[in-house]
């Protein structure tokens, strides 16, 4: 699919771009572009990927001029670029709007002025029923790509659709390294809520996602991948006995901005969602500005659906966990540094 074909991935410095950049370098791709604002990460890659396939712009997605550059003579978008702090975003969340949701919408307009073939925008289990800035700015950056999805004629030359997934395991921020490093330091683990369950997914699950919506998607079409969960009081546990060192636990309480469990797909979505087995696909919502389909046609099947939570997904045992968990490399690196 890629053979001779240039991709942009936005954002592309952090955890997703490299994981992308290991599975495409073997591949007859002929141009991977990094897009981003961090020259000094940049560099790093530059260092670590020695490869004349991937050229790097520097640049900020808030800025149209920038981005129509960078992706003239592009053929596929993964847009990954976003503030993702949950704490960051609620302190500014006008800082999460502008990168979020009108950066997004400068990738969009520029790959539609580009005539990009398609554009695969990477959204988060927080855009569902959101309780902080991150997630409300996430929420919509999905409602702006499948407008923009709705509007782009049946025989548009670029198509537009979206991922949508819980945390990635060990990716930057994230709280499989802060437990680690606690377990590693012999420190106190600090816990918000033990009880508190999250979605399980690895960066390789992320790259696959993202390759079954560029391989899948229709105009609009929104993917989830079937993903495990665990409750954060058992991945303590589970990291401690991977790592052989027993440490006290410090419970700190809920954090603002934080849910007891993550929705990945609402029951309003789950209800006409298709199910392709090891994932689901979420068309988009077609309808128009005639109000009478909003206010006066219903449909039955939301009432007697659920939520597709991680409280109510295929919760691991401590067994299971550790045995997806020694499967990361980054745990395989900690346990030989």
């Amino acid at each position: 699919m890629f053979k001779d074909k240039v991709l942009l991935i936005s954002g592309g410095t952090g955890s997703f771009g490299n994981a992308v950049l290991k599975n495409f370098l073997a591949t007859d791709i002929a141009e991977i572009r990094i897009y981003s604002r961090d020259e000094k990460k940049q560099d790093d890659m530059r260092q670590i990927f020695l490869t004349n396939k991937i050229k790097f712009y520097i640049g900020d997605i808030r800025n149209y001029d920038s981005v129509s550059q960078a992706v003239d003579g592009v053929d596929y978008i993964f847009h990954a670029a976003a503030l993702k702090q949950v704490p960051s975003c609620e302190f500014y969340p006008l800082e999460a709007v502008r990168t979020n949701i009108l950066g997004t919408e400068n990738i969009l307009n520029a790959a539609i002025a580009r005539n990009v073939k398609k554009v695969v925008v990477l959204s988060t289990d927080k855009a569902v029923y959101p309780i902080n800035a991150m997630g409300m700015s996430k929420a919509l950056a999905e409602k702006l790509t499948i407008a923009k999805s709705r509007l782009l004629k049946a025989n548009s030359d670029t198509i537009l659709c979206l991922t949508r997934y819980g945390n990635v395991m060990a990716s930057r921020g994230s709280v499989i390294p802060l437990f680690v490093n606690q377990i590693k330091a012999k420190q106190s683990i600090t816990i918000t809520d033990p009880s508190m369950t999250r979605f399980l997914m690895s960066l390789d699950d992320s790259v696959r996602l993202v390759m079954q919506a560029f391989a899948e998607a229709s105009q609009g079409d929104l993917f989830v991948q079937k993903s495990p969960a665990a409750e954060i009081g058992l991945l303590a546990n589970a990291l401690q006995e991977i790592f052989c060192q027993k440490v006290p636990i410090n419970i700190i309480g809920t954090r603002h901005g934080e849910k007891l469990y993550e929705t990945l797909i609402s029951r309003e979505e789950f209800s006409h969602a298709k199910d392709l087995n090891s994932h689901y696909k979420i068309p988009p919502d077609v309808r128009d500005l005639n109000y009478a389909k909003y206010f006066s046609d219903g449909d039955k099947k939301i009432s007697c659906t659920l939520d597709y939570t991680s409280h109510n997904t295929n919760r691991l045992n401590l067994e299971q966990l550790k045995s997806l968990l020694l499967n990361l490399d980054f745990i395989k690196e900690q346990l030989n540094a």
